[in-house]
């Protein structure tokens, strides 16, 4: 069995490679907390505090991807 992984994603609702992300997530067989900056402002907070402006921003563990990089973020799971 695989060792789960804290992950992490801040998304919105709108965006397409927030979308993809979480499916490559789920389909590796993890779980994740999302949190969307749409509907919840302290994690657009959370976010603009950590200097990002956009998202998918993605947390595995204590790594972070901005963006939504397949390649880098099948190396992190």
């Amino acid at each position: 069995m695989k060792k789960q992984k804290k992950i992490k994603i801040y998304s919105s609702s709108t965006c397409s490679n927030c979308s993809a992300a979480k499916e490559f997530i789920k389909e590796k067989g993890y779980d994740y907390q999302e949190k969307n900056v749409l509907t919840d402002k302290e994690a657009k907070k959370e976010l603009l505090s950590m200097g990002y402006m956009g998202v998918p921003v993605i947390f595995v563990d204590d790594q972070v991807i901005v963006g939504f990089n397949k390649n880098k973020l099948d190396e992190m799971l």
